[in-house]
């Protein structure tokens, strides 16, 4: 369904959706918009938003109450459930509400990146091999399991602690503490509030990959836009081995949201909240049902970052079993983690006032700009590290956060590409075989669990990352400061 309705363009990087707009649905449910909606995007990549119902959740987005500031989307803005994927809206924390919907089903997808001492000469023919061993030793695909079996308490200790969880356990260094969002735990994950359905669907997939767009990525440092900032990141230089992990919370944060759903929904009609999609079902932020869902949620991400902390180690395992060196001595250092399906509790500036606000990003990262506190000490000085995964076929980029975020979009920014075409028409565009000769033409080796998956994973299923990014570097939300180039891609 394309969009008709008003777009103002605020300046080359910006439009905006006036509060005033009544689509079909808010009139005949007399509804009105209570923030305008506010799309990063220049004019190429939004005639590719135009062309479906993206705008229109946007607008939804911008009726729940509380709602502070804009409804917003960033560039790499899609369809989604409820809430469009690339989309950011904070709610009052005393009057507003929290959404399944705002999250979405892979609580706290997010992105991992390692750095390391190698460069491109290092490994170049070694790529096929480490690849082959991270996938033997990552378990891949659509209800994957892996060797760890997590005891009741044990499962119960991961949803409170996170990372922590797996590095206590010999998974990982206290340094990956350091570097990752949170330090890889949200506290006030309550496991008695998460049902014992997604606590069994937990207990077999900690240190699994899954399916879809996930992936383990070997890496090349392409461009370096910002030397200063690279190397506070621990980037020297063109040529250089990165490592990116992407993957979410598996089965447990799926059956999480589909469990909070059914309450939301209830809840809709014991509060009357007015919703004018059913898949906005959501809960005052302050009442019982909604800090239930919070404090499920918190476990989902908490299980998230434990699973990534649980690769990194298998990960680790790969480079030291094919190189024969340690991975203290091969430098893989954890860069960043950072969650891009989450809603936090923070305290913002709004209109010279400070509030406290729940923040939800979906397809959408936390952009920290330098001085804050959240941000780690080191990087502190120059903001967050921003993590942006491209296509298999094309590129990712190492960002930054900055005090523009902070200002505009509760320091938030894109998340990746975002999809420019759905899973089944890739599906019905390309072969496989296509696939892997289009990669291998251009110097990235693939391994997959699945046929149906690298077509569905297609380059040119998702839009220009290189253009994603150009929007969020030009409009100030984060800055470039390094191209990375796959190499070799692991997926499920």
């Amino acid at each position: 369904m394309a969009w008709h309705g008003p777009l103002n363009r605020i300046d080359d990087w910006r439009v905006e959706i006036p509060a005033s707009y009544q689509s079909k649905s808010l009139q005949r449910l007399r509804l009105e918009m209570k923030a305008p909606g506010l799309i990063y995007a220049d004019e190429e990549m939004l005639r590719s938003i135009l062309a479906d119902d993206s705008l229109e959740q946007v607008v939804n987005v911008a009726t729940l109450p509380g709602i502070v500031g804009a409804s917003m989307a960033m560039p790499d803005i899609h369809h989604g459930y409820g809430f469009p994927i690339g989309g950011v809206a904070a709610f009052d924390a005393s009057d507003g509400i929290i959404s399944p919907g705002g999250v979405g089903y892979d609580i706290n997808c997010g992105v991992r990146l390692l750095r390391s001492d190698l460069t491109v000469d290092d490994i170049r023919s070694r790529v096929p091999q480490l690849i082959d061993q991270m996938f033997q030793n990552v378990p891949c695909g659509v209800g994957s399991e892996g060797s760890i079996r997590l005891s009741v308490e044990d499962t119960a200790q991961v949803l409170r602690k996170g990372s922590r969880w797996a590095v206590e356990n010999g998974y990982g260094w206290p340094d990956d503490i350091d570097t990752t969002e949170d330090g890889g735990c949200i506290r006030g994950g309550e496991a008695s509030v998460v049902s014992e359905t997604a606590k069994k669907r937990g207990k077999a997939q900690l240190g699994t990959l899954g399916a879809g767009n996930h992936f383990l990525e070997i890496q090349m440092v392409d461009e370096i836009f910002d030397q200063k900032v690279a190397e506070t990141f621990g980037i020297f230089g063109k040529g250089q081995i990165i490592t990116m992990i992407h993957t979410g919370s598996r089965g447990l944060g799926h059956q999480v949201c589909t469990d909070f759903l059914e309450v939301m929904r209830r809840a809709n009609k014991k509060y009357g909240i007015p919703l004018v999609d059913r898949e906005l079902a959501c809960a005052p932020a302050s009442s019982i049902e909604g800090q239930d869902y919070f404090a499920a949620m918190k476990c989902g991400a908490n299980y998230a970052w434990a699973n990534r902390q649980v690769i990194t180690h298998f990960v680790r395992q790969a480079f030291e079993s094919v190189l024969g060196q340690s991975s203290e001595e091969l430098g893989l250092n954890l860069i960043y983690d950072i969650a891009h399906n989450i809603a936090k509790l923070e305290e913002h500036n709004v209109a010279g006032e400070a509030r406290s606000l729940y923040v939800h990003r979906k397809g959408a990262t936390r952009a920290f700009g330098p001085g804050h506190e959240d941000v780690p000490e080191r990087y502190r000085s120059v903001g967050q590290p921003v993590l942006i995964p491209g296509d298999m076929g094309t590129a990712s980029y190492l960002l930054v956060g900055t005090e523009q975020a902070m200002q505009q979009t509760f320091g938030s920014s894109c998340h990746g590409a975002g999809r420019a075409r759905s899973r089944m028409a890739a599906r019905k565009k390309h072969r496989p075989e296509e696939i892997v000769q289009l990669l291998r033409d251009r110097g990235i080796y693939l391994q997959a669990k699945s046929k149906r998956v690298i077509a569905e994973e297609a380059p040119d299923a998702y839009k220009d990352v290189n253009r994603v990014v150009e929007v969020s570097h030009q409009s100030g939300i984060a800055r470039k400061v390094a191209r990375l180039k796959p190499l070799g891609v692991a997926k499920g």
